[in-house]
C-alpha cells in the first residue's frame, strides 16, 4: 500500500537515497513532520493520564481542545475493553460532544456536583503548575469543572511546559467577560495591571468571539510575570469580569508528552 497525501510525500523524501544524508525537505515538509511530532506528544500525555488517573465507578470531568480527544478516545477504549462505569462532565459544547460520539455516559455538574478526576489542557504551565487556559474559549466552565474534582491533571505537548508563563504561549490570559463590560473592563485593566488588553475577534463570522456562555473574551498580554495569584484576585475584582484563564493551585499533576512519545510529569513546585 502507497502512503497518500502530505503524509506519503514525507515518507518519499524521507526514504529516497537521493535525500538521505542532505537537508533537501521542503519547508512545508518540515512543518508537517514537526506537526505529527507535537500530535504524537499530546496523544502520548492524553493515554498515560488516562491509564494513571481513570478508575472504574469515577465521575470525571472532560475538558477542551485538542488534547482532550486523545483522552477521551482512550477513556472509550478502556471503558468498552474493561467494562469500567464512568460519568463524564463536559466543560464545553465541544467536550459534550465527544463524550456523546465516543458512547460514554454523559452528566452534569447538577447531577454530580462532586468529580473524582477532571482531565484537560493548558495553552502553558509554569513550574507551580499555573496554568494559562482559555486560548479555545472554555475557560470558565473548564475551571468549574476543575474545581469540583478532587484531581484536576493537566496534559499537554512539550512545547507548554515552561519555567514562567509567557515563554513560548504569547495569547496573554483570556478573561471571560459580560459584553456590556468589555470596554470599561479593559481600561480598568490595563490601568491596574499595565500590558496590552484586546477584545477577541471572531475568525469566520463578524463581530467579537461569543462564549458559550453568551460572553465575550478579552486577551491581556502581560508585561512581565507576577504574582499569579494576586493578578487572578484583582483581575476577578473588575465589575463584569466573569473568570480568568488563569488556573492557580489547582493542577495535581501534569503529563507532557514528547514527540518521541516519551512523557515527562511534574508536580507543583511552589516557589
Amino acid at each position: 500500500m502507497k502512503p497518500c497525501g502530505r503524509l506519503g510525500k514525507l515518507a518519499k523524501y524521507l526514504i529516497h537515497p537521493q535525500y538521505q544524508g542532505h537537508k533537501y525537505l521542503s519547508t512545508s515538509a518540515v512543518k508537517f513532520s514537526k506537526m505529527a511530532g507535537i500530535e504524537a506528544g499530546k496523544k502520548a500525555a492524553a493515554i498515560a493520564a488516562v491509564n494513571n488517573h481513570i478508575k472504574d465507578g469515577q465521575v470525571v470531568g472532560i475538558g477542551s481542545g485538542t488534547t482532550v480527544v486523545s483522552a477521551v478516545q482512550r477513556i472509550a477504549e478502556r471503558v468498552k475493553q474493561e467494562n469500567l462505569k464512568l460519568v463524564c462532565i463536559p466543560t464545553s459544547f465541544q467536550a459534550k460532544q465527544l463524550i456523546l460520539e465516543n458512547n460514554l455516559v454523559l452528566g452534569t455538574l447538577e447531577q454530580y456536583p462532586e468529580l473524582d478526576v477532571a482531565i484537560d489542557g493548558a495553552d502553558e504551565v509554569d513550574a507551580a503548575l499555573t496554568c494559562i487556559k482559555g486560548g479555545g474559549g472554555c475557560l470558565t466552565q473548564e475551571k468549574i469543572v476543575a474545581n469540583c474534582a478532587k484531581e484536576f491533571i493537566v496534559i499537554a505537548d512539550e512545547r507548554k511546559d515552561v519555567s514562567v508563563l509567557g515563554t513560548n504561549w504569547k495569547g496573554g490570559v483570556p478573561i471571560e467577560v459580560v459584553d456590556l463590560a468589555y470596554r470599561p473592563v479593559m481600561l480598568q485593566l490595563e490601568r491596574l495591571l499595565r500590558g496590552q488588553a484586546t477584545l477577541r475577534m471572531a475568525v469566520k463570522k463578524m463581530g467579537p468571539v461569543v462564549t458559550d456562555n453568551g460572553n465575550f473574551l478579552i486577551d491581556w498580554v502581560f508585561d512581565k510575570p507576577g504574582d499569579w495569584a494576586h493578578i487572578n484576585t484583582t483581575l476577578k475584582m473588575i465589575p463584569g469580569v466573569v473568570e480568568t484563564g488563569l488556573f492557580v493551585n489547582m493542577a495535581k499533576k501534569a503529563y507532557f508528552g514528547r514527540s518521541s512519545g516519551e512523557v515527562h510529569t511534574r508536580e507543583p513546585t511552589h516557589t
